[in-house]
């Protein structure tokens, strides 16, 4: 009867364990399909020596969007900051 618990235990964690696994890849999954997918992205400006800022760009991926930002940034003289992606806005 103990043996039975223990193996009724062990197949029960087991079980638990490849659904967190599953639930961590799918979310996983998510993030990446966002950081490619054209549209409105969050992105933390990370600033030295002044403030810094969350804003949004649009862009063709999150590359793009933080490629266009960082030119942003550069052209108005902030040449101390750096966009740090935050994730894809749904709208």
């Amino acid at each position: 009867m103990q043996t039975l618990r223990i193996c009724l235990g062990l197949l029960a964690f087991a079980a638990l364990a490849a659904m967190g696994v599953a639930v961590a890849s799918n979310l996983t999954s998510s993030r990446h399909s966002d950081f490619y997918s054209p549209g409105r992205h969050q992105f933390y400006v990370w600033c030295a020596g002044s403030g810094s800022k969350t804003v949004y760009q649009n862009g063709l991926s999150a590359y793009d969007a933080q490629e266009k930002l960082y030119a942003a940034e550069k052209a108005a003289g902030q040449r101390n900051c750096w966009p740090m992606w935050q994730g894809r806005i749904s709208s």
